[in-house]
């Protein structure tokens, strides 16, 4: 009487936490990784990336525009030049010792080398290169969300088959309730299967919870409460494919083509500047030096400017950044590499699975024509309950067995899929 009430209760616990009903929210997998994807903080670092672009890129373009500057100072000193040549009826007032003067620099450039234009190439491959960064994070949280997305697939699957083996152990509780209410059976019997019901209901409860967890996990990701009950649809058939379309090969392919940029900005700072220039002002003395008064003057002409100092270096600026390039080059390689062999051990783990699955079907139907026939056979009286929770039990491990298998599969073919990069 004890074993029916408890077993009362944990059915209305069950109808109560059940998380799959036929009303509940449908999602797929592809809606739950594009919202995690956009929910994600790292995404943000994109927004980022996009604004000090945006900003360096026009602070680079005023490089364009006339640089001026105010300069003032003040001086004494200790001597100054005089004319000590007597001439008759001229005399010249000498230089008073401080000096006063005040004065705009007005540059214009005219040949800068492409340094400018090469700075702002280096600038939105420096972007690009961030932007491929964030984008190989992104695909990390795809993979992370599918693996999610699977065990609850993997656990309702689970519930399925609770609820299938509570079905069968029920059968054969009604037949042998029917045996020891004529007296053909032991009460121990009954309490038997009794004890497997309960059994059932636990480990249903446990799915549930667990199922509950990840549910909230997700949610968590996507940036929303999802429903206990929302079901989740099994992914379409994955195809393999045998391109790789992985983040990582275009951060690659940036770094090597930011080398290369590198090595046109070192070229571009090795060149002579050519700029115009203009010089006004107003002090003592002024441009004649022989007038000791405050005056305005102005000066301008065509610079030019070559820094050869720089050449003691370029030869070497320019090796290491072939030296990054090579490098990328190399770590591009490495990754292929890598990436292929876990294709061709994914690709047999799929095949194999795909034998597995073929077999449990088999084992299924077999277990369920000896399922069938202990069933008959208990009613009978030919097998004991011990026989038949036996079978029962056999019949359910070979499902389970099928559904692992399946869900294994599935993961194979999304792994597949994730490595290859789609």
């Amino acid at each position: 009487m004890k074993l029916t009430i408890w077993l009362n209760r944990l059915v209305r616990l069950i109808a109560v936490l059940s998380p799959i009903v036929s009303t509940g929210q449908q999602l797929n997998l592809e809606t739950i990784q594009q919202k995690a994807r956009e929910h994600y903080p790292m995404l943000e670092q994109q927004r980022l990336i996009d604004e000090t672009e945006h900003l360096t890129l026009q602070n680079l373009i005023k490089g364009y525009l006339p640089q001026v500057s105010l300069n003032a100072q003040a001086t004494y000193q200790s001597d100054v030049t005089s004319v000590n040549i007597p001439i008759p009826g001229i005399f010249v007032n000498p230089l008073s010792k401080d000096q006063y003067k005040a004065v705009v620099d007005l540059n214009q450039t005219v040949f800068d080398g492409r340094m400018i234009s090469n700075q702002k190439q280096l600038q939105k491959l420096n972007s690009e290169v961030e932007r491929e960064k964030v984008e190989v994070e992104l695909h990390k949280l795809k993979d992370r969300i599918q693996q999610i997305y699977l065990s609850i697939l993997l656990l309702d699957e689970q519930t399925k088959q609770a609820d299938l083996i509570r079905a069968d152990i029920k059968t054969g509780y009604k037949k042998t309730e029917a045996l020891v209410n004529n007296g053909v059976a032991f009460r121990s019997n009954l309490n038997s299967l009794e004890a497997e019901l309960l059994k059932a209901d636990q480990r249903k409860i446990e799915l549930m919870a667990s199922r509950k967890g990840l549910i909230r996990t997700l949610g968590l990701f996507v940036g929303e409460a999802l429903p206990i009950n929302v079901q989740l649809e099994w992914p379409n058939k994955i195809e393999v494919v045998s391109k790789i379309k992985r983040p990582e090969l275009k951060l690659y392919d940036k770094q090597t083509l930011l080398a290369v940029q590198q090595k046109k900005l070192i070229t571009s700072r090795n060149l002579p500047k050519a700029s115009l220039f203009g010089q006004g002002g107003y002090g003592r003395p002024g441009l004649n030096m022989l007038e000791n008064q405050f005056d305005w003057f102005y000066i301008g002409g065509l610079r030019l400017n070559w820094n050869i100092s720089n050449l003691y270096t370029y030869k070497k600026d320019k090796q290491i950044a072939d030296i990054n390039a090579k490098s990328a080059d190399l770590q591009k390689e490495t990754f292929l590499l890598n990436t292929n062999s876990q294709l061709i051990q994914q690709k047999a783990e799929i095949e194999k699975l795909e034998l597995l699955v073929d077999t449990d079907k088999q084992i299924i139907a077999l277990r369920e024509k000896v399922k069938t026939a202990a069933s008959a056979q208990l009613e009978n009286q030919v097998i004991t309950t011990s026989d038949y929770i036996r079978e029962v039990n056999a019949a359910d491990q070979a499902r389970q067995m099928l559904v692992t298998h399946q869900l294994q599969l599935l993961q194979a073919q999304l792994n597949y899929s994730t490595i290859a990069g789609y």
